[in-house]
């Protein structure tokens, strides 16, 4: 049995290895699940530019009602189009058949991408699409090489090109201290870099709710239970006090 999981855990290490080897160097996400504001942007960001070909089935609308403080007049008008029930969950129109017509595979459903990938790999991702004329869709990514999906955002990213660079200290797409290919803006976007970066992370902080929602639940019940525990400490020295005090 200790045989199995040593071979377990060796594999899993290479295979994180390999996984790593030679690509460039994730971007820090800094999702923040802190701030009910910057997940209500994700979810706008979501619902206009995801939802269209990516489905969120384990996700419904009403949770966005009890989760992130929106009314239920909000949610109805200005993030459910494909339904016109709050309790259904976030699924897509398009058929995935359809979807593997156009782009040579169904677009996957994203309601645990941000588990599964984490969340500084779709940060990369969806800051690392460039222009790329050999690809069907025009463009390729940095951190998925082939990647069949379009770049949907690059109307507020803008359309960036790929440069080949030397040296130790050569830049990665957005960052320094790595040799490699880093990414230039050619075409300016409707937002500028740090706007996009701060909606990207946006979209990424909902990804990884949605992954997850019950993390927001766990992150209040852990506040109070912590509360408690340091007035259970104080009771329990107290005591203690008064029980040890005729000892010494």
């Amino acid at each position: 049995m200790n045989r199995i999981i040593y071979v377990l855990c060796l594999w899993i290490c290479f295979g994180a290895a390999v996984a790593n080897e030679g690509g460039p160097p994730l971007l820090e996400s800094h999702a923040n699940l802190d701030s009910k504001t910057n997940l209500q942007r994700g979810a706008r960001t979501f619902v206009n530019y995801c939802l269209s070909c990516h489905s969120a089935s384990f996700m419904r609308y009403s949770r966005l009602v009890d989760d992130l403080g929106l009314s239920k007049e909000v949610v109805e008008k200005n993030l459910m189009f494909t339904t016109d029930k709050i309790g259904d969950p976030m699924q897509v129109a398009m058929k995935p058949v359809d979807g593997e017509k156009w782009f040579g595979v169904p677009p996957p459903d994203l309601s645990v991408v941000a588990r599964a990938r984490g969340a500084d790999w779709l940060y990369s991702f969806l800051m690392g699409f460039y222009r790329d004329e050999k690809r069907a869709t025009g463009v390729n990514n940095l951190y998925f090489d082939a990647t069949a999906m379009p770049a949907v955002l690059s109307r507020l990213q803008g359309v960036q090109v790929k440069v080949e660079t030397k040296g130790e200290h050569a830049d990665t797409a957005h960052g320094e201290g790595h040799a490699g290919p880093r990414l230039e803006l050619a075409v300016p976007g409707e937002q500028s870099p740090e706007e996009y970066a701060a909606t990207v992370r946006d979209l990424v902080s909902f990804m990884v709710y949605v992954g997850e929602p019950a993390k927001l639940v766990r992150y209040k019940i852990g506040f109070w239970v912590l509360a408690f525990l340091f007035v259970l400490f104080i009771a329990t020295y107290l005591m203690k006090q008064e029980y040890w005090k005729d000892v010494y």
